[in-house]
């Protein structure tokens, strides 16, 4: 199999893993303390990994070190929102599209924070997600419900996430990165677990069996299969491959939870994707380009 194959591959593999991510987190919850459980699966996750990076974490200087720990703590707070935010919604699916808008608010943060303008397709893209938005969160009327706002400051949060990450990835070894911010989410949960909530006495082995699900696939398994593929997917592809999560998300929801899809909740999927592959497009476009004149290039 060629290695662009098989970084798609991956990153496919990883977006299933994702959406299979959100069905465990919920199953979970439903028995165990949300931030224990947050906690526990982002701590043990983190030292799964470490064996893979413990030589890259000797080799990070301790200046750096405690960047990627600050930014994970940008992780804590986008979880914080995320789990409450499962926690308190029917479905799961409405909540993963709402959640993809993320990568749409990354431009204005990017304004606000590093004086960054964003592009056109920024602004092509905007009325349509809008649009999609309105017409996914419009049925309890002109309000957002608890699990939508919630949601939608996820949503913010990532895009925070995202902003100060991209420009602090490249200084760190990706497998390093991910094991020093899992650890600080993991560890700031548990914290706020130790005060604030209480432990079931007795647990059902299936919920341990869906903690379990979540700690290997859904996260360990999971950043491996991203960081593993994108050393050899393109940019272009691996974007448009992730763009899928939602729509797995969406698919898991409506056969597990029977959540509804009205027709007016389709239509505002399709604008929020419509308003991804628009605000991707000039990327998308220079990446079709440069593969083309590579090959004009080769067969001369």
């Amino acid at each position: 199999m060629l290695p662009e194959r098989r970084g798609d591959l991956l990153i496919l593999t990883a977006t299933l893993l994702a959406s299979a991510g959100w069905l465990f987190s919920k199953e979970a919850i439903s028995a165990l303390p949300p931030a224990g459980f947050v906690g526990w699966r982002f701590v043990l996750a983190a030292l799964i990994l470490l064996p893979f990076c413990y030589r890259q974490l000797r080799a990070t200087s301790f200046a750096n070190l405690l960047k990627t720990a600050g930014i994970g703590l940008v992780m804590t707070l986008n979880l914080i929102f995320w789990i409450q935010a499962v926690m308190h919604s029917d479905g799961i699916g409405e909540g993963a599209f709402i959640m993809s808008l993320a990568m749409l608010m990354v431009p204005p943060l990017a304004w606000l924070l590093f004086r960054e303008r964003p592009g056109r397709q920024f602004w092509l893209a905007l009325p349509i997600a809008v649009t999609g938005l309105f017409l996914l969160t419009s049925g309890n009327g002109l309000s957002l419900s608890l699990g939508q706002l919630l949601f939608l400051l996820a949503s913010v949060s990532l895009a925070l996430y995202f902003s100060l990450n991209s420009r602090f990835a490249r200084r760190v070894d990706p497998m390093a990165l991910t094991f020093v911010q899992l650890a600080v989410t993991g560890i700031m949960h548990l914290g706020y677990s130790a005060l604030f909530e209480r432990w079931p006495e007795q647990v059902a082995p299936d919920i341990w069996g869906w903690f379990a699900a979540s700690v290997l696939l859904a996260t360990s398994l999971r950043f491996f299969c991203q960081s593993a593929g994108q050393k050899f997917s393109n940019v272009a592809n691996a974007a448009l491959i992730m763009m899928l999560e939602p729509i797995w998300t969406v698919l898991i929801s409506v056969f597990w939870y029977h959540e509804p899809m009205p027709v007016q909740k389709i239509m505002g999927c399709v604008l929020i994707l419509l308003a991804l592959l628009s605000f991707r497009s000039r990327a998308l476009y220079e990446w079709y380009r440069n593969r083309r004149a590579m090959k004009v290039r080769r067969e001369t």
